[in-house]
């Protein structure tokens, strides 16, 4: 049978939902929507009242598009298919003044956000300075020949961590997009905040719009938030496949990865890390018939639980679940909440949408 993994498309509408406020909000969609699924994401953003989206793809962009005609479809990434972002009539990302002395010819006509370093540092403008020498350099040419300058954007690197250094980069950020104020420019998406700073900060000002990425689908960007402001949108689970008595000094598993220390009952469950478990996740524990039990080891398509009398072959083994968060095991060192999502391998896992909850 494998891994059942449950996204429940209601879930993910009411928590979209909840997470924006009332607030314009940029949906980030990269990676397959973070693996939910591209169009189940859209869709279901869709209906919650976002009109637009951002992702690195340039093919994620163009299936975005044949979803909805008259949303918003920022690309975060620099690209050179220019005629291809026109023919799809998406704004794209400017990342550089190098890139822009580069292409700035093929660039007309496209709407550009203009990017900002900060302190995340990837890409990005190192100062308003630069963007000023775009700006004169646009003013010499046709209006025919210039972009559309549409936005201002910047990514927060630290908006989970509470060290002091998010507060610079939001101070850095804040300081570069009041130039554009002091030069009467009324950008029509400013956007800067991810779930952790808009978490933390509620819209900043001089924004028009957050770009949330992992609080649309239901997972904490840091802990000691409350849980009803995040719903798990889904579950994974398999099921034991076989029960096995254990003597003490047992071994069990490749190279004996487990030995029992006692007498004991292990679970031999149908899943492993070859359909996308981490193996940091399988230090913990699972849940069966709602009582958690420790995860004994990891192979490539099992993992072995020791367990008690109360559990038999064919009960559920859930590895996610509301009652066994995502983000918990996030805040647990096993990985960020994107690791954990973008392991999943759905040549092995089966998904099922529930629609109605």
């Amino acid at each position: 049978m494998s891994g059942i993994l449950t996204i429940d498309r209601e879930k993910l509408v009411t928590q979209a939902k909840q997470i924006q406020g009332g607030t314009p909000t940029i949906a980030v969609v990269k990676n397959n929507a973070y693996n939910f699924g591209l169009e189940l994401a859209v869709r279901a953003f869709l209906e919650a009242g976002i009109t637009a989206f951002a992702t690195t793809s340039l093919k994620e962009a163009e299936t975005i598009r044949k979803i909805t005609d008259d949303s918003m479809v920022f690309l975060l990434n620099p690209t050179y298919e220019f005629d291809f972002v026109k023919s799809l009539d998406l704004d794209m990302t400017l990342p550089s003044l190098e890139y822009y002395k580069k292409y700035y010819e093929e660039l007309k006509g496209i709407n550009v956000h203009m990017e900002y370093a900060g302190l995340f540092n990837r890409s990005g403008f190192e100062s308003f300075s630069e963007v000023e020498e775009v700006l004169n350099h646009q003013l010499t040419l046709d209006e025919n020949e210039r972009f559309i300058i549409r936005g201002a954007w910047c990514h927060f690197g630290y908006a989970d961590e509470f060290d002091g250094v998010y507060e610079t980069e939001r101070k850095n950020w804040l300081d570069f997009i009041s130039h554009f104020k002091k030069l009467d420019m009324e950008l029509e998406y400013v956007h800067s905040q991810n779930t952790a700073s808009f978490s933390r900060d509620g819209l900043l000002d001089g924004h028009t719009h957050t770009r949330l990425g992992i609080g649309l689908y239901g997972s904490k960007p840091y802990s000691g938030l409350n849980d009803d402001l995040f719903i798990q949108t889904f579950d994974l689970y398999s099921k034991v496949v076989q029960i096995r008595n254990m003597d003490e000094d047992m071994p069990m598993g490749y190279g004996g990865s487990f030995v029992a220390d006692r007498k004991t009952k292990v679970a031999v469950v149908d899943i492993g890390y070859g359909d996308g478990i981490l193996r940091k996740r399988a230090a913990y524990d699972c849940l069966i018939n709602g009582k958690r039990y420790p995860i004994v080891t990891l192979m490539m398509s099992h993992m072995i639980v020791e367990v008690d009398e109360e559990v038999s072959i064919n009960d559920k083994v859930y590895i996610y679940h509301p009652e066994m968060r995502l983000d918990e095991y996030t805040f647990k060192g096993v990985g960020a909440n994107s690791e954990q999502l973008a392991t999943f391998n759905y040549n092995t896992l089966t998904k099922e949408i529930i629609h109605d909850s």
